[in-house]
């Protein structure tokens, strides 16, 4: 398992939605997933998940999931060995799973089923940290900026899918900046981490960061290449 940085052609987008913030103490309560191809949905996967104990009240303001709405849900284990068969060897793409997501995933995999999760991610918090003008970076911040429906976010399957459009959306914003090709790895800055782009110069293209002026950093395309 490793985390990407990375615009990919084939990947399923996640998301789970959780009773609380601790992968120890806290348990899945929604799994959803949509492949994506070249671009297009070519499937869905979406389970609540009966926790077998109560959903605090705090969650279920966040993501409206209730515990008569999980009575006959699967419970984790079941859930996660058919999110795990659908997803395959797919890479992961989601919005802050880097810090959240994949230790839920990872640890539940490992307590339930007992094995680990292998399948590389993509964390767009990360990209769109990078890559747009924004202060706020929530999934919902970042949906409303390239104007994205954020109706029925805090539900797995519909932040799923806004997901998903923000990311083709992230892909096309560097592909324009950085005339690179659809499975274009991003190219991190070496002194700042921000993106590096692809710019035209005096003497021909170059690697320059995306965060000028902030951060100068240049690289000959012709060296590196």
């Amino acid at each position: 398992m490793a985390k990407l940085n990375a615009f990919l052609k084939e990947y399923t987008v996640f998301d789970l939605e959780t009773t609380g913030l601790s992968p120890e103490r806290d348990e899945i309560i929604e799994i959803s997933g949509i492949q994506v191809r070249n671009g297009e949905v070519t499937g869905q996967f979406s389970t609540l998940v009966n926790p077998g104990r109560p959903i605090p009240s705090g969650a279920s303001r966040i993501n409206g999931i209730t515990d008569k709405m999980v009575q006959e849900a699967p419970v984790l284990k079941t859930a996660l060995e058919d999110f795990l068969a659908f997803a395959g060897s797919d890479s992961l793409v989601g919005h802050n799973i880097h810090s959240f997501d994949m230790k839920f995933l990872s640890a539940a995999a490992h307590r339930e089923l007992r094995r680990d999760i292998s399948n590389d991610y993509v964390d767009t918090l990360y990209l769109a940290r990078n890559l747009l003008p924004l202060t706020r970076f929530s999934l919902t911040d970042v949906a409303s900026y390239f104007h994205v429906d954020t109706e029925g976010a805090h539900r797995a399957l519909n932040d799923c899918r806004m997901n998903w459009q923000c990311y083709e959306q992230m892909r096309a914003l560097w592909e324009k900046q950085s005339g690179e090709g659809k499975n274009a790895a991003i190219r991190d800055c070496p002194r700042c981490g921000s993106p590096l782009v692809r710019r035209k110069g005096r003497y021909g293209d170059f690697w320059g960061c995306s965060s000028f002026p902030r951060c100068r950093f240049t690289e000959n395309i012709r060296v590196q290449e």
